[in-house]
């Protein structure tokens, strides 16, 4: 079955893939959020910030999480078309706008999968659980399993895949619960020394740092909203489920981070390592059994990633097949959703395979260095999610400002202006981030922040540019050529 947008794209229209089952409830899109959301690799990752990570956690918690949540849960009730925000950006600003977004969105998430999440499980696996080693067969065949693991789980029907990212959902908020309540044991025993030399006052320099990372760690709860017409009742679940799930996400960053912070020493924290090295040391205090419950919670920390990638790729996969089905990326085909699983199996299979070849490159790359290869790869996520909420962002005010007859279940307080005001404190956040991914160290320098280019990445601006710009430049390439060469398919009859 090949999903095809409807002609009016009205909310109260037919459904746009008429066979697809309605499974998901608000406490699976709930659950969903929080798996996606819930980055366990970036809590070491802000938490090698200091002190004032968790300062500037809380700001933008209060400050973005909110205003953002608000935002999408009276557009995602009231636009709740399968497809979610590439369906939002066509309706506002066209189908090619729509498509090189939707781009922009998919492909951070095979990128991050098989270059970021793949190499943090594997260096868990390899430190606590069973020796791997480095560039080594079972190396290699830990992370290939892993990425095709999180694959197939996006292909069978949402209506079991849901399961496993629910399973994943709670073993994420389990694991970061026992290390907290951990920490505070630990704490209480031998004191917590970290916080005597964490400085949680905010700095410029601190705030340059850690708003492109703590904004990729908070954005994403528009995404349960590309399976629209596989929820049951969006327009009354989807505010509900964004409100719990962002408050839960919120308590999930800060917490954690504090108790790093807390317990770890200073200097000792690492982006790739920080929180199962938290734990080794914190899990002391349960004597003999540590070990057992060492291993047990890495065990549980790889799930979790597994599932985290499992939710990006069940949500931004669909948002690609529908662009595609829409004419907006090389072929229909790839918008073919299984009659059977009601997935977009070559999709799928597609991103599977982009998270496969990046995986093999960044190996080669790296020469074994998980921890170049997670910094390098982080950034470029971080880069393509942020820019492509540059579009987003004022698709939801055009819609806001041209459709106020469209029905709105839920709505940001304050009405119009309450929206309007959320989206222009948002949309300056994500500006900031982006341009910090993009060029970082510019603000820096404009704010007489000293700022060490090859200290800080290893590399030289120059080197660092190329990669990160000739990333997007290819991208936007490859979304015009798509988008271009289909419409000259769908011309001869071929398409």
């Amino acid at each position: 079955m090949t999903s095809s947008l409807s002609a009016s794209l009205d909310p109260g229209a037919p459904r746009t893939t008429p066979s697809l089952q309605r499974s998901l409830r608000r406490f699976d899109i709930t659950a969903m959020s929080v798996t996606a959301v819930v980055s366990f690799d970036t809590v070491g990752q802000i938490a090698t910030g200091g002190g004032e990570a968790v300062t500037w956690s809380a700001v933008l918690a209060l400050f973005f999480l909110v205003p953002y949540a608000l935002l999408f849960a009276e557009t995602g009730a009231a636009f709740p078309q399968e497809g979610g925000p590439y369906v939002w950006v066509k309706l506002a600003l066209g189908r090619p706008a729509a498509a090189l977004t939707t781009l922009f969105y998919w492909v951070t998430n095979p990128v991050w999968l098989g270059g970021s999440l793949v190499f943090l499980a594997a260096e868990s696996w390899d430190g606590f659980v069973f020796h791997l080693g480095s560039g080594t067969f079972a190396d290699y065949a830990f992370k290939l399993l892993f990425i095709w693991a999180a694959i197939l789980t996006a292909i069978v029907s949402l209506r079991r895949g849901k399961w496993i990212t629910t399973a994943g959902a709670a073993v994420k908020v389990l694991a970061l619960g026992l290390f907290t309540l951990t920490a505070v044991l630990y704490g209480a025993e031998h004191g917590f020394a970290g916080l005597a030399d964490a400085h949680f006052a905010p700095t410029t320099a601190g705030f340059l740092a850690l708003v492109p990372i703590l904004l990729f760690a908070y954005v994403g709860f528009e995404g349960p909203n590309a399976a629209g017409e596989e929820m049951h009742s969006p327009q009354r679940d989807v505010p509900v489920a964004l409100g719990r799930s962002s408050a839960v996400a919120a308590c999930c960053y800060l917490l954690p981070v504090l108790a790093l912070l807390a317990v770890v020493p200073p200097g000792k924290l690492t982006g790739i390592g920080g929180f199962m090295e938290g734990a080794r040391l914190v899990f002391g205090v349960y004597g003999g059994a540590s070990t057992s419950v060492l291993t047990l919670t890495a065990v549980m920390f790889v799930f979790a990633l597994l599932t985290q990638g499992s939710a990006w790729m069940i949500v931004s996969d669909r948002m690609q097949a529908m662009a595609a089905a829409d004419g907006g990326f090389f072929t229909r085909r790839l918008g073919v959703f299984h009659p059977g699983l009601g997935t977009p199996v070559r999709t799928n299979l597609l991103s599977g395979a982009v998270a496969t070849a990046f995986m093999l490159v960044a190996m080669q790359l790296a020469d074994g260095d998980a921890g170049a290869v997670f910094a390098v790869v982080l950034t470029v996520a971080v880069t393509t999610l942020l820019l492509s909420y540059l579009v987003t962002v004022p698709a939801l005010v055009v819609l806001r400002l041209r459709r106020p007859d469209v029905t709105r279940p839920y709505r940001v307080p304050g009405g119009r202006r309450g929206f309007l005001a959320c989206a222009a404190l948002v949309y300056a956040w994500i500006l900031v981030g982006s341009w910090s991914a993009l060029f970082p160290g510019v603000l820096d320098e404009l704010f007489g922040v000293t700022y060490d280019f090859q200290e800080t990445w290893g590399v030289s601006r120059a080197l660092f540019e190329t990669f990160t710009l000739g990333t997007v430049a290819v991208l936007l390439l490859v979304g015009i050529v798509g988008a271009r060469g289909l419409r000259e398919k769908v011309d001869r009859g071929t398409g």
